[in-house]
């Protein structure tokens, strides 16, 4: 019998801290250390180093390491990934360039479209083609190959993308083209669209293929990498990787599909959100993730995050919807700015503060950490604002230099505006703040909805600092801050079910159901799913969901409506019919009478349950608890420092209230209750902060 390892850890690179969780059957333990961007497998290293001694284990008791990280994003948006090469039918070699055919913002003439990632001169043709039913029209003519063969080697391509038109109907000659690709280039990664994205929408589908392919290469490196350093570091434990839905993958599979990791980090914020969500029994909330170098938002209903099935990379305008490149993955759906610890501050040209979007990452990083930053930054600012201690940051790791912050904040924001330090700093603050609240209330608007009122939930190294603030600003009335908040993605990772979903285009009517080609789809469909998931977790039973995506006839966007368990009949057709008209009906008020209904994709999902958090509540009875020192703050309302209370998080029992403003530390991030806030330790050993006044 193998020896049983209790230990499961999670690990988080950010763009400048790298978050470790190790769970050793309820005892948690935690790391933040800097990331080190030429060589992030040596971060991760770090931080389990930093975890494994504090919590004087041997590596070998480590079972489990769950990884999450921006890297395939950030080697799109920096366009840092390989040299790609694209293939589609003759006759659609300019796909890309069409791309919807119409401007995401007709009123601006100078609109800038978003850079894709393979250049015009790196697209070729073959002949051939499918009908809409995946019936060969033109059988592929393999010698129209043998040019785009040569284009590929003369060129130095890496990486290839193929997408043939109606190829998720009938992948043959996708596959075939890939045979002789990897026959004459070995050295060539080939991306499949019939593999990563096998959905009607030639675009969506050719840009999924295209982001695969251009970032794969450097991403099976990283991978491979960091499964043998970890080997090398004497730990034998599986490594899995989450996914941008939320779930956590094989390595195998994160390897072939790294398209789906583009989200994977920011993911676990509203993971752990949702845990605290249920665990205080709040339906409505806004999870809130703020590192080093951006802020997320994210909103939970019933417990549960919005998803999505598309999403934007490097849009040319940032909060404009249809201005990036189209990638087709489950996702949960998230607002993310330019707005962490390190997100720089200037004077733009109309003589205005600006932050963001640029960071100063963990090299240099902000000024005060005197590592040769030489731009304010937002961290600049609270250290100049007093809500940070400089002699316990990140758990004391190193010293904040707060004369080097205020120098930097007074010479290059406060004296083009003829202000002091602390007035500059806080004028960076607010807008900071700012960006925040308004990107909260535009991500609601966009779902129907409003924050005013609600609940915030806050995680990231900077997100407790903010929240309140944050909170004042929205009208949100609570506030909750978990246990070991500035990790908070990565203790999110080690709740994550192993998962996987799976789509596929199977056009279909409810009033002509084919039984037959359903049954058959959705059982393939299944077999994969579960044969995923069961790499990653043998035992246990799964939660399964089968899903349609219906319309109108003739309309462009569906509704996902549930497909009945249990074997696929007549019956299934009608039952589908009545679910999307009661959806329909709810959603919009009124049905299309006369219209038929037809259904485009089906999905299927399988995940590992999940065991529901044991319920938290505020105590009947609660004591003002004793500070545990002072801080000097800058008050805009007294336009001066003052003096408030401190408190060391983990002096602070359950019942203990805490009255704004004050500072609660603790080793990785601050908590600040505003004026006008009171705080409560709740019975989970949450902090509860309270709109008051």
């Amino acid at each position: 019998m193998s020896e049983r390892k209790p230990g499961r850890l999670a690990v988080d690179i950010g763009g400048t801290f790298t978050d470790v969780a190790l769970d050793l059957e309820g005892r948690l333990v935690t790391a933040k250390t800097l990331t080190t961007p030429a060589q992030p497998i040596e971060g991760v290293l770090n931080g389990i180093r930093s975890v494994v001694e504090s919590a004087g284990i041997s590596p070998s008791q480590i079972g489990t390491i769950i990884h999450g990280t921006t890297l395939a994003s950030n080697a799109l948006i920096e366009r840092k990934g390989a040299r790609t090469g694209f293939i589609t039918t003759k006759g659609f070699r300019d796909i890309l360039e069409i791309a919807y055919e119409r401007r995401y913002d007709q009123y601006d003439l100078m609109i800038d479209k978003p850079e894709m990632l393979v250049g015009r001169d790196h697209c070729w043709t073959v002949a051939e083609r499918m009908d809409a039913t995946g019936a060969v029209i033109s059988p592929l003519d393999e010698a129209s190959l043998q040019p785009v063969i040569k284009e590929i080697r003369v060129q130095g391509i890496e990486s290839v993308a193929v997408c043939l038109l109606h190829s998720y109907l009938n992948p043959a000659h996708e596959r075939r083209v890939r045979d002789l690709l990897q026959a004459a280039c070995p050295e060539v990664s080939v991306t499949l669209s019939s593999d990563v994205c096998p959905e009607i929408r030639e675009y969506d589908r050719a840009c999924t293929a295209i982001g695969n392919a251009y970032i794969k290469p450097l991403m099976s490196a990283y991978l491979t990498g960091l499964s043998g350093a970890i080997e090398d570091e004497g730990l034998e434990a599986s490594l899995f990787i989450m996914t941008s839905g939320g779930g956590m993958t094989t390595l195998e599979t994160a390897i072939q599909a790294p398209i789906r990791l583009v989200e994977s980090g920011p993911s676990g914020g509203a993971i752990l959100a949702c845990q605290v969500a249920e665990q205080c029994g709040v339906e409505k909330v806004v999870a809130f993730d703020m590192g080093g170098t951006t802020a997320k938002l994210c909103l939970i209903e019933n417990y549960k995050p919005h998803r999505s099935r598309q999403f934007e990379i490097a849009r040319a305008a940032r909060f404009i919807k249809g201005s990036g490149l189209p990638v087709r993955i489950p996702v949960i759906e998230m607002i993310e700015i330019g707005a962490g610890g390190g997100s720089i501050a200037r004077i733009d040209a109309l003589g205005r503060i600006a932050v963001g979007p640029d960071s100063a990452s963990s090299d240099p990083g902000p000024v005060c950490y005197g590592k040769g930053g030489t731009l304010p930054t937002v961290t600049d600012s609270d250290l100049v604002l007093g809500y940070l201690d400089p002699d316990n940051f990140a758990e004391g790791r190193f010293r904040l230099d707060r004369s080097g912050a205020v120098n930097a904040v007074a010479e290059q924001i406060g004296a083009p505006l003829g202000f002091e330090a602390t007035v500059a700093a806080y004028g960076i603050s607010q807008l900071v703040d700012e960006s925040m609240a308004n990107a909260a209330r535009v991500h609601a608007a966009e779902w129907g909805q409003e924050v005013a009122g609600g609940t915030l939930i806050a995680t990231g190294g900077n997100g407790p600092l903010h929240a309140s603030r944050i909170a004042n600003k929205t009208g949100i009335d609570r506030v909750i801050i978990p246990r070991s908040p500035g990790v908070g993605s990565a203790i999110g990772f080690l709740s994550a079910p192993v998962s996987y979903e799976i789509i596929r285009s199977l056009y279909c009517r409810p009033s002509a159901f084919d039984v037959d080609a359903v049954s058959q789809l959705i059982a393939d469909m299944e077999a994969e799913a579960r044969g995923i998931v069961r790499a990653g977790a043998r035992d246990g039973e799964l939660d399964e969901r089968r899903v349609a995506f219906m319309r109108y006839d003739g309309q462009g966007h569906e509704l996902e409506v549930a497909v009945p368990t249990g074997p696929v009949t007549a019956e299934t057709g009608e039952v589908l019919r009545r679910n999307f008209e009661d959806m329909y009906l709810e959603m919009f008020g009124r049905l299309v009478p006369g219209v038929d209904i037809e259904i485009i994709n089906w999905a299927f999902v399988a995940a590992t349950k999940s065991t529901p958090p044991a319920a938290a509540s505020l105590p009947t009875e609660t004591r003002d608890a004793p500070p545990s020192g002072e801080a000097k703050v800058y008050s805009r309302r007294d336009e001066a420092m003052i003096t408030i209370a401190t408190f060391t998080r983990a002096d602070l029992a359950v019942g203990d209230r805490v009255q704004g403003p004050a500072l609660i530390a603790e080793a990785q991030t601050t908590t600040l209750v505003d004026h006008g806030f009171e705080a409560v330790i709740d019975t989970a050993e949450n902090i509860v902060i309270t709109r008051i006044g």
